[in-house]
């Protein structure tokens, strides 16, 4: 059974520092590589689904957020405000209130609809230090977000194309969801007081799970304040549940930044507010990899994809020329040299690298590497040129299978 917090700080993808604080874990370059590859992925994933991404502040006028709603819901979880002459300015909690004002801030016609618009942004939540854990929670957040501003026959279909890109996600990331749950609001003061959006939203949900022909849960106390929420469950090692992935609508915020778009009729039209995360927080997606894999990551994950290893001395020259090849590629790749120890020694340290390359006089001599693969077959001698392709083109397709016959 993996920890990620072992194993993460073992592996040199992330620690803390007490300087920096609780909640506040800081990226290795390994870890920092894992980071880029999936925010990438994330990123071009949204862009071939029609999404425009971009950048917003951390920061916001307290004002933003009594408008948005989270102030008077949700102000217990935000860091306290800071002044700022006469100003009150605040760490956001979530990304939905800048991404309405990004809206508003252009008029809008029907034909523009749906406007999806995506961004990997920073956020910051206030947890109490007593359920804070390596990267799982934590109170600086990258959010994988993104708000589509739609009509309302146009909601459960958007809300349904995200699901299936969080489904796509999941099988390309080697993750598996325990399983979907329709978050509902409970009782006392916080939710939003407005039972018809609450109906209507959830019947929309409702729909969206049905057509998808997901199993799932209806569980109360879980919504979002100002909405319900389709939540994809993941469970940890242990057995812990948590949720990674979500898709709401919302028609709360739209009304409270007096959202609007010109429809076919010329009339001024409310839009519907889709909120997805394909991965949710960066944090707790990694966390979560780590533990599923063990840290031997797909090869388009993985921080090192190829360790070259040669045999002796002589042979080093030839070995930084494939790596040199392979950075060439795009491929990440590292020497693994004789200095390093010896070479069963050097073989079991990269045990976790997909592609192994072992360079003897033989194979320098002939333009080959010995491959060994990290599920343990050894495919044999192969020409340089021809290795660094099928590497590449593994990698560029994110295909999970290391090795296939030519």
């Amino acid at each position: 059974m993996y920890d990620h917090r072992r194993l993460g700080r073992d592996l040199d993808l992330f620690d803390t520092d007490p300087l920096m604080g609780a909640g506040l874990p800081y990226w290795l370059p390994d870890g920092a590589v894992v980071r880029h590859a999936l925010e990438e992925y994330v990123r071009e994933a949204e862009r071939a689904a029609g999404y425009r991404h971009v950048y917003s502040p951390v920061l916001g006028k307290r004002e933003l957020y009594e408008i948005s709603g989270h102030w008077s819901h949700y102000s217990d979880d935000m860091f306290p405000p800071m002044a700022l002459g006469a100003e009150e300015v605040v760490l956001r909690p979530s990304l939905c209130p800048h991404h309405a004002l990004i809206y508003r801030s252009r008029s809008h016609s029907y034909r523009e609809l749906p406007l999806r618009m995506a961004e990997l942004g920073g956020m910051y939540r206030s947890e109490p230090s007593g359920v804070l854990g390596g990267l799982t929670r934590v109170r600086s957040i990258q959010l994988n977000d993104a708000h589509i501003f739609c009509t309302l026959d146009q909601a459960a279909a958007e809300a349904e194309a995200a699901l299936e890109l969080i489904g796509r996600a999941y099988a390309d990331l080697g993750i598996r969801a325990a399983r979907h749950r329709l978050s509902l609001p409970g009782e006392g003061g916080k939710y939003v007081a407005d039972p018809h959006l609450w109906q209507r939203a959830t019947a929309l949900l409702r729909e969206v799970l049905d057509a998808s022909g997901v199993e799932y849960d209806a569980v109360e106390g879980e919504a979002a304040f100002y909405g319900p929420k389709i939540d994809v469950q993941i469970t940890d090692p242990a057995g812990r549940e948590s949720t990674l992935s979500t898709v709401q609508i919302d028609f709360h915020q739209p009304e409270r930044f007096d959202l609007h778009y010109i429809g076919a009729d010329g009339a001024k039209h409310r839009p519907v507010m889709v909120h997805r995360s394909i991965i949710g927080s960066v944090e707790r997606a990694v966390a979560h990899l780590i533990e599923e894999h063990g840290g031997a990551f797909p090869a388009w994950l993985a921080p090192v994809q190829l360790a070259v290893l040669p045999v002796a001395e002589a042979q080093e020259e030839q070995a930084h020329e494939v790596v040199r090849e392979a950075l060439a590629r795009g491929l990440r790749a590292e020497l693994h040299g004789p200095g390093e120890g010896t070479l069963g020694a050097r073989i079991r340290a990269a045990r976790l690298v997909p592609y192994q390359a072992v360079v003897g006089q033989r194979e320098a001599d002939g333009g080959l590497a010995a491959v060994r693969l990290r599920d343990g077959r050894r495919p044999g001698a192969v020409p340089v040129g021809e290795l660094l392709a099928r590497i590449a083109a593994r990698v560029g397709d994110r295909d999970t299978e290391l090795w296939a016959a030519a």
